[in-house]
């Protein structure tokens, strides 16, 4: 009898939230491709390579919507068997609310690691291979989005990019090499850095200039060895924001901005909430239960679908809305990426305890 219910309920679920995945998807399609027909036209960049790069960018908007369809989705579908009584006839065979709430964990299951999938396989990716071909059908470059071009402190080394193209190559790069007591060393100039297979960037058609106590050198070399952790995968930091970075790459990066003490919350919230925000689909579907039992006394089903949108609506801003004031007032960031979820978990406690109570 549990399996068929555990079955019965999740083919409702899962249909009605791939219901609303596509109808969202479809309608953040529409809004993604209106805004970038501003730059049909120019630089090269045409109607199907608008196109093109809104169907890549899809995959970030699954992670994002998922939770959001979850509620919209649970909510509907439990509305729609309460209002035919098999919601009622459920709990009069002796299915409790804290045996639902089993049942409604271990469909929610499948939706905790669908988002971990696509938040840390398929969206970083498909969100860089976007930007990429933005960057290509533009013919313009990462730095060029910073009018110094591209800054990066490695240990005793400033490296400037004037131009990263969108394969990761430099061009027109200088580093500025600094001693123990932080003074200038040496400034080398490069006419273009390319990562090799090694772990390490090469650097060609260097000039450098050395700056000695008593007189200052320029030579000329064949090539400059840059070695850091700094990997092109890291720097795709500049084309992706750091929500839709990957674990690993969100790590990286952090240890690199601590090793030179620099500041690493923005990427520390994004790295907690890239763990916890799978987790959200379940807080979704336990906050859609309460209105299954309440089905008699809050109108019907089109009704909760509008306030599952709202509630879906408020979880996304307040989700954002925390991890700026997290930056913000230098908040803990499990804090920062935890709190939005707690609140809305603990919303859903208190209507089913308010429901159990009537």
């Amino acid at each position: 009898m549990s399996r068929i219910l555990t079955r019965y309920l999740a083919r409702e679920i899962y249909g009605a939230t791939a219901m609303v995945l596509v109808a969202f998807l479809g309608l953040f399609a529409f809004f993604d491709f209106v805004n970038e027909l501003d730059s049909v036209g120019k630089d090269g960049y045409m109607l199907h390579h608008a196109m093109i790069y809104v169907a890549m960018i899809l995959p970030g908007r699954v992670y994002e919507l998922l939770p959001v369809a979850v509620l919209i989705g649970s909510l509907y579908a439990l509305t729609t068997l309460a209002r035919h009584s098999e919601i009622t006839v459920m709990r009069a065979s002796g299915l409790s609310t804290w045996r639902m709430l089993r049942v409604l964990g271990l469909i929610g299951s499948v939706f905790v690691v669908l988002t971990f999938v696509f938040g840390e396989y398929i969206a970083p990716p498909a969100e860089s291979a976007a930007q990429q071909w933005r960057l290509t059908a533009t013919n313009s470059t990462v730095s060029q989005q910073l009018r110094s071009g591209l800054w990066v402190k490695d240990g005793r080394l400033v490296v400037n990019v004037r131009t990263l193209q969108p394969d990761r190559t430099m061009e027109k790069v200088r580093v500025y090499t600094f001693d123990d007591n932080t003074a200038l060393a040496s400034i080398s100039e490069a006419e273009r850095g390319e990562y090799t297979q090694d772990g390490f960037w090469r650097l060609t058609g260097v000039v450098q200039t050395n700056f000695r106590a008593d007189r200052t050198d320029v030579e000329t070399l064949p090539e400059f060895i840059w070695h850091s952790e700094l990997t092109p995968e890291v720097l795709s930091v500049l084309m992706v924001v750091p929500e839709r970075m990957s674990v690993g790459n969100l790590w990286a990066f952090i240890r690199h901005l601590r090793d030179n003490q620099q500041s690493a919350e923005r990427y520390e919230i994004a790295l907690w909430k890239k763990l916890i925000y799978p987790f959200a689909a379940l807080v979704m579907i336990a906050l859609a239960l309460p209105f299954a039992f309440t089905h008699d006394r809050m109108g019907g089903v089109s009704v909760k679908v509008f306030l599952g949108v709202m509630l879906g609506v408020g979880f996304h801003l307040l989700n954002g809305l925390f991890s700026n004031l997290g930056v913000i007032n230098a908040w803990s960031p499990a804090m920062a990426a935890l709190t939005p979820s707690m609140l809305f978990l603990l919303a859903a406690a208190v209507m089913l305890y308010m429901v159990e109570r009537r």
